[in-house]
């Protein structure tokens, strides 16, 4: 699907508002216009004003007024100004703005009397006036560490009036609120919500030859959201074309991205195809500004605190790729740090890979096995259950992690692929991998590989490959072991079943090359034992003991023991099905915490460095 055809088109409804033309409030907000400058009502209210006698106030040349020149706004929700409330909100709304006009213009005043004087001895101020604005001062210092710590300072204030988180929110630069955006503890009312979009008629969001959604429904009965799935899977495909993540940007693309996001706050399937194309965009550190003058850091921001890891984790990849003040690392398509998903003190020594397998998923793989018998109401303990235990468990049992978790896209058949042009043998998928990885810093710092089934090959391939590569040697160097659940380093019956009995039709590449005769898995398994000898490595196999259902009428045992043997490292069955050898049942179970050990011994000397 061409670009062209991906491009939205978002007919839009002129609207306007008419304020009443006689109404005594109007009045007082006349005056205050006359004083603060443009006055801005849709849905909130917005009063701009510039402190307009800061050249007098300074005696300093011309380069740094203009260095210190800082616009206050103060925001405040809409109030009802009808009649019967003059004495209500309407009132107290006043009386607020008001003061605060009042304060922030004397601050304001001061700092640009004095701009690198910290002490505000002469106005009158109360403590947390004060504070506020010597933090946004520090937020624009030339020294990061200065920036770094007026950040860490404003999301650790709990205690501010709603005016004074807006005013922050308005008058800070880019780079403070998305670090804000990545601060665990910060208030969500430091982000200003999304602009206000134009409505649309009814015909749906998407253009496609100039009929929107109902020419694409006239060949069948297929619902709007199916479509637009569709349309948002093509475009993440373009949105890892730089070119073209400038193309989305220019028509339109973030504004109407973000009107469909609002609109399908029941379809998280929708939401995520979202958050990967801005998350795409955002490894351009020229679209920066403009995704964050769209108004998506409010909703990112409101998403990385969702207990939904899958939604957390997509909003968390986001941010990370926009804050280029605390990350050097950018995070590809498919490549979730699963910890640590905001700014932290804690060194990060050591990083641990989690690899999923055929059909397998970077959430889905690795949470807690499904238990039947958890009270509802301790379903959200994660004492109780997570839905990803790398995630909750291992942050929090070995410090000092940074846990990623990969996705890529694999299928039984090739009747079931996306795009059967497409077909990605494990080669190709190494190649692929490893280029992200390294653009993640995989390699910089101790490393251990976890990968369940076939993820277990793309690992071996992987290693082999960068060890055959001179600007990989740090990422060799750096790995000190690696476990594998059931992984068919001798083939699968899967395999043999779906390409002899042809229970698949057309049988994908990734499905063939897991038959125990296929040329290439041998090649693979002597090239690995070989090089994972020499090095040394730290390898620790599990393999499943019982069947796994395939459907609802076929028992398979999908890998065997005498396959899930490398030939190095200790095996260990484990009476679980090929599905759930990743899935600890609790916490305290044998499988987490042999896991656990491993990697705690395997990292011993780097994590206590």
């Amino acid at each position: 699907m061409s670009l062209a055809v991906c491009i939205i088109c978002c007919r839009r409804i002129g609207t306007s508002t008419t304020p009443p033309k006689r109404d005594l409030y109007w009045k007082d907000i006349r005056n205050i216009i006359k004083f603060t400058g443009p006055l801005i009502l849709g849905g909130s209210l917005f009063i701009t004003y510039e402190v307009l006698a800061l050249k007098k106030s300074l005696t300093l040349d011309t380069q740094v007024v203009e260095k210190e020149k800082l616009k206050s706004y103060i925001y405040l929700d809409a109030v009802s100004l009808a009649k019967r409330e003059h004495q209500g909100i309407t009132y107290q709304a006043r009386k607020e703005l008001h003061k605060a006009l009042r304060k922030v213009l004397a601050a304001s005043a001061k700092i640009f009397r004095n701009p690198f004087d910290d002490h505000f001895s002469t106005v009158d101020l109360e403590d947390h006036e004060y504070g506020l604005w010597l933090l946004l001062k520090k937020s624009k210092s030339d020294d990061k560490m200065v920036r770094l710590q007026a950040v860490e300072e404003m999301a650790a204030n709990h205690y501010w009036h709603d005016y004074q988180y807006r005013t922050i929110a308005q008058a800070c630069d880019v780079r403070t609120i998305i670090g804000l955006a990545r601060s665990k503890e910060a208030d969500l009312r430091f982000f200003l919500p999304p602009p206000h979009l134009p409505a649309v008629k009814e015909g749906g969001l998407w253009c496609f030859g100039g009929n929107g959604l109902p020419y694409a429904e006239s060949f069948g009965e297929v619902p709007s959201a199916t479509v637009e799935i569709f349309c948002l899977q093509a475009l993440v495909k373009h949105s890892e074309i730089a070119t073209h993540c400038d193309k989305i940007e220019a028509n339109g693309g973030l504004q109407l991205l973000q009107r469909i996001y609002q609109l399908h706050k029941d379809c998280p399937k929708i939401r995520r195809s979202i958050v990967r194309i801005i998350g795409n965009m955002a490894l351009h550190e020229h679209l920066h500004s403009a995704i964050v003058h769209s108004g998506w850091v409010s909703i990112l921001a409101e998403a990385a605190k969702s207990p939904h890891v899958i939604q957390a984790s997509h909003a968390a990849r986001t941010l990370a790729n926009l804050d280029r003040e605390t990350v050097q690392e950018k995070y590809q398509d498919g490549v979730y740090v699963l910890h640590p998903q905001y700014r932290t003190s804690q060194p990060i020594k050591a990083d641990v890979l989690f690899i999923h397998g055929l059909m397998g998923a970077a959430f889905k793989t690795w949470r807690q096995q499904d238990c039947d018998k958890l009270e509802i109401g301790k379903a959200s303990d994660e004492e109780c259950y997570t839905q990803c235990w790398p995630k909750t468990w291992l942050a929090r049992d070995c410090p000092g992690l940074r846990i990623i978790s990969v996705e890529y896209d694999t299928n039984l058949s090739d009747w079931r692929a996306k795009c059967p042009v497409e077909r990605k043998s494990i080669a190709y998928r190494s190649h692929e991998l490893l280029k992200k990885l390294r653009a993640a810093g995989v390699g910089d710092r101790p490393m251990i590989w976890v990968s369940h089934s076939m993820g277990g090959l793309l690992v071996k391939k992987m290693l082999v490959d960068a060890s055959k590569k001179p600007e990989l040697n740090s990422l060799i160097n750096n790995t000190r072991g690696m476990i594998f659940y059931s992984v068919p380093h001798h083939g699968s019956h899967l395999a043999e079943y779906s390409v002899n009995v042809r229970y698949l039709l057309f049988p994908s590449v990734e499905v063939k090359e897991l038959s125990k005769d296929c040329p290439a898995l041998k090649e693979l398994h002597d090239d690995f034992l070989t090089f994972a000898k020499d090095k040394n490595f730290q390898v620790l196999n599990f393999v499943e003991t019982l069947p796994t259902y395939i459907g609802s009428m076929i028992k398979l045992h999908v890998v065997p023991v005498e396959s899930a043997d490398l030939g190095i490292g200790d095996l260990i069955p484990v009476a679980v099905n090929h599905l759930n050898i990743c899935k600890p049942k609790k916490k305290d179970t044998f499988l987490y915490q042999r896991t656990l050990q491993f990697i705690r011994e395997t990292l011993a000397k780097d994590l206590e460095n």
